[in-house]
């Protein structure tokens, strides 16, 4: 039997929905490809109480838990001490830990033009563990620590996303979790992408492929406006697998835009490297997010050059070259002017393929005519071009963000069907 392993994510912001936590979905994701079970994920505040609560839960009924956050230097960051709590330990001050924390405030004071001595508290509480934990090392100022309590294994690790991540191969690294890994049995996952059917949809189309059972376990998620089917079978059952897989993939036709786990705009990436292509973005009612998205990947400045937020009419005059004309006798949300954004753009930054994005985000603005929820999308490529009007309902965030993703897929499939 695999691992379980339960996630504790800690801070009052994430409570009080002031924050959305990102850490426990890429823990539970990072720890379901390594063979193990998440379990649960409890996301508690900063009270003492409560997250020792939380982690003794963990201890008791798991093979792993694993913490983030309320590592800091100040009095609301609580998680060392309740892991001491805990586990039946004591806390005790590792020098060594404090001399690496030290050099990195020294370092922060001198920046911040700020005496040392605001700084020297702090680095002595994070350089504070219970008794037994191993540190691993610093993304910050705040370590992360494994500690082998002999019926369990637990990890704390930082709440920033960017250092927790960039420490979670440090912690894969160490016995304790090694042990544990030891026992994991990696799952051998299929996995199907869609794009533009409804969740009930695919529901059907996987009943009718033969779903669930006889070893293989199906998830679907609407995730980003896709629906995302993960097959995960167990040892002798991976035929079956391919078989639902394949069976799915076949009756779903072009909404099935991957077999792995690249996001939409890796694949347009991809895609335009494969032609040689550069890509650009003129965006109104989204304000960046389209280039946001491909701009999140590593490596994507050989593909995008740039992009133009022109919310404004004059600037879509000016910067686009969109005619004024064309905004007088059909408005700023108008398929044309969203086909002058992507021409001009693609013009006057010199790439291959454009995307252009106008709507109506809300939550006012909208007429019987142009409603609040109505977006165009157009994208031309050196070989054609083509053109998409969205009637989405929702809030304003969830306009934008729709009209993102189709704007991506808009591109995704004009690029690939070449």
């Amino acid at each position: 039997m695999s691992p379980r392993a339960a996630i504790v994510v800690t801070g009052s912001e994430l409570v009080r929905g002031d924050r959305h936590d990102r850490n426990g979905p890429f823990l539970a994701e990072a720890l379901l490809r390594l063979g193990i079970e998440p379990a649960r994920i409890t996301v508690v505040g900063d009270a003492l109480e409560a997250i020792e609560q939380a982690i003794r839960e963990g201890l008791e009924h798991h093979d792993l838990v694993v913490i983030s956050g309320g590592l800091g230097p100040t009095h609301d960051d609580r998680t060392v001490e309740a892991l001491a709590a805990a586990s039946g330990r004591a806390l005790v001050h590792d020098e060594e830990l404090h001399a690496q924390i030290e050099q990195r405030s020294r370092a922060a004071a001198e920046r911040l033009g700020r005496p040392f001595a605001e700084f020297a508290d702090g680095v002595r509480k994070q350089a504070t563990k219970p008794v037994g934990a191993e540190a691993v090392g610093l993304a910050g100022t705040a370590p992360a620590l494994v500690l082998d309590t002999g019926s369990a294994v637990a990890v704390v690790l930082p709440g920033p996303p960017r250092e927790l991540q960039a420490l979670w191969p440090r912690v894969l690294e160490r016995d304790a979790m090694r042990s544990v890994l030891a026992r994991a049995e990696p799952a051998d996952r299929r996995v199907l992408r869609f794009y533009g059917v409804p969740e009930s949809t695919v529901a059907r189309a996987l009943a009718d492929a033969g779903g669930e059972g006889d070893g293989v376990e199906i998830t679907i998620c609407a995730r980003d406006f896709e629906i995302h089917v993960d097959l995960l079978p167990r040892p002798g059952a991976e035929a079956r697998a391919d078989a639902v897989g394949d069976a799915l993939a076949a009756s779903m036709g072009d909404a099935l835009f991957g077999r792995s786990e690249a996001s939409v705009e890796e694949l347009v990436l991809d895609a335009c490297r494969a032609h040689g292509w550069t890509l650009a973005t003129a965006e109104s009612c989204t304000g960046g997010l389209v280039a946001a998205r491909l701009t999140s990947v590593p490596g994507s400045s050989d593909v995008v050059a740039g992009g133009i937020v022109s919310y404004a009419n004059a600037v879509k005059e000016r910067e686009l070259g969109v005619p004024a004309a064309t905004l007088e006798r059909f408005g700023a949300v108008s398929p044309e002017t969203t086909a002058a954004m992507a021409h001009g753009v693609r013009e006057r930054l010199a790439v291959d393929v454009a995307v252009a994005i106008t709507g109506i985000a809300g939550p006012g603005g909208g007429t019987p005519a142009k409603p609040v929820g109505l977006v165009y999308l157009h994208a031309v490529t050196p070989t054609g071009e083509r053109a998409v009007r969205l009637d989405t309902p929702g809030d304003r965030e969830t306009i934008r963000l729709r009209a993102t993703v189709a704007a991506l897929h808009l591109v995704r499939t004009l690029v690939t069907e070449l």
